[in-house]
């Protein structure tokens, strides 16, 4: 897998399209792919042609979450896990408005690159599951931005559970703001996208910073140094193994 194909750029007509191209590890979140990511999106903020920023990908999957590749075997201080926090809040943050495409499974870290979108289209065939127990991991940095969104219930439920939910379920609990056919995702974006562009630059910022004014739920110091011990410790290293080696983790119970 070579870098250029990690993510494709393109701006036109006002807007940049983040297209997530890493399929074959499901465009899981590595530290390349942070970094290409980070970059592309402080280049389209800083870019006064941009208007709205679309957050899209190639393949079956929307985002599978971190690379757990890179995590086997690190410590706390060595899971470079860092680039998530940044990453989220510079979306959450950003004065510009970002659309994100789902269009397949989004699984933990990718549950939460949408969420930090102002707008989540799902095609209705998508799936979202915030799988992090299941692994011996917690959901902690990304609940930053899933529980300003999700209805408190709902994501209690689902954080504990680890369960994969549907599209349909995801828009209900506030996870997706729009679900359509399969075949219409493009042009349900392209309509928000339209919207969006129809606001003023100066008043959508202004808006969007108003919206924001609450903050990121928590502190991302504190989520992260919660993920990183997760990620690092037993648990989660059994977990990851086992995802890795495809086999049951240890502690799930015989019934």
């Amino acid at each position: 897998m070579s870098e250029d194909r990690l993510l494709q750029v393109t701006v036109a007509g006002g807007v940049a399209r983040l297209v997530l191209d890493s399929p074959a590890n499901r465009n899981a979140l590595s530290r390349a792919l942070r970094g290409r990511l980070r970059e592309a999106l402080d280049a389209a903020l800083a870019d006064d042609a941009v208007r709205v920023v679309v957050l899209d990908h190639t393949g079956r999957v929307f985002c599978s979450g971190m690379d757990l590749s890179e995590a086997a075997g690190a410590g706390a201080g060595d899971q470079g896990v860092r680039e998530l926090p940044d990453l989220l809040e510079t979306i959450w943050t950003a004065p510009k408005p970002v659309v994100a495409a789902v269009r397949g499974p989004a699984r933990a870290g990718g549950v939460g690159l949408a969420a930090a979108c102002d707008v989540v289209v799902a095609a209705s065939s998508a799936t979202f599951g915030m799988s992090e127990v299941r692994l011996g991991l917690v959901p902690a940095v990304i609940s930053a931005v899933v529980l300003p969104r999700m209805q408190p219930p709902v994501a209690h439920r689902l954080m504990l559970t680890g369960e994969v939910f549907d599209a349909a379920t995801a828009a209900a609990g506030g996870l997706v703001d729009l679900v359509a056919p399969d075949d219409e995702v493009d042009a349900a974006v392209d309509g928000q996208v339209t919207a969006l562009a129809a606001g003023s630059p100066w008043a959508l910022a202004e808006t969007k910073r108003l919206l924001r004014a609450g903050g990121l739920r928590g502190s991302f110091d504190d989520l992260l140094e919660l993920s990183a011990r997760a990620f690092a410790g037993e648990d989660g290293q059994e977990g990851i193994a086992a995802f890795r080696e495809k086999r049951p983790v240890r502690w799930v119970p015989t019934l």
